[in-house]
């Protein structure tokens, strides 16, 4: 009984605990920079990082966090308007000031136009220099 009873805490302190801010705290004047790459063309693996993003907005709140997805090599398709499930979620997160960037190296690559993209994806000539600069800048790279 003893034991369970330690259990019941233990889970207790952990559902209790909430992540300590490093300083300073994230604000509107100072939003935490995240940058993800996609360079795969798998759903689950695209999925897995918009949620990802998703999930950061929701724990910071879109005021908080400036957030920048680049799309390169096999990636790509996660901008490309085709695959409607994924360009309807990429819009929904746009709306929240999300920034998506197309490689304008892998779009020549593989015969992509500019006009086959979601709307509002930003092209940048490389998109591994492109998360090579951010992540010089100081932004957050990460790899769900």
């Amino acid at each position: 009984m003893r034991r369970y009873f330690t259990l019941i805490l233990l889970l207790c302190a952990i559902l209790a605990a909430e992540t300590k801010f490093a300083k300073p705290e994230p604000s509107f004047d100072n939003p935490r920079q995240i940058v993800f790459s996609i360079k795969s063309a798998d759903d689950v693996e695209i999925h897995h990082v918009l949620s990802s993003a998703n999930n950061v907005l929701k724990f910071y709140g879109p005021e908080n966090v400036q957030i920048r997805i680049v799309a390169y090599y096999h990636g790509i398709k996660a901008l490309e308007k085709i695959h409607e499930d994924i360009a309807l979620r990429v819009r929904a997160l746009m709306l929240l000031d999300v920034e998506f960037v197309a490689c304008q190296n892998t779009m020549t690559t593989k015969n992509i136009k500019e006009e086959e993209l979601v709307e509002g994806s930003e092209i940048v000539t490389a998109g591994i220099v492109e998360m090579t600069e951010r992540v010089k800048e100081g932004w957050v790279n990460i790899v769900p």
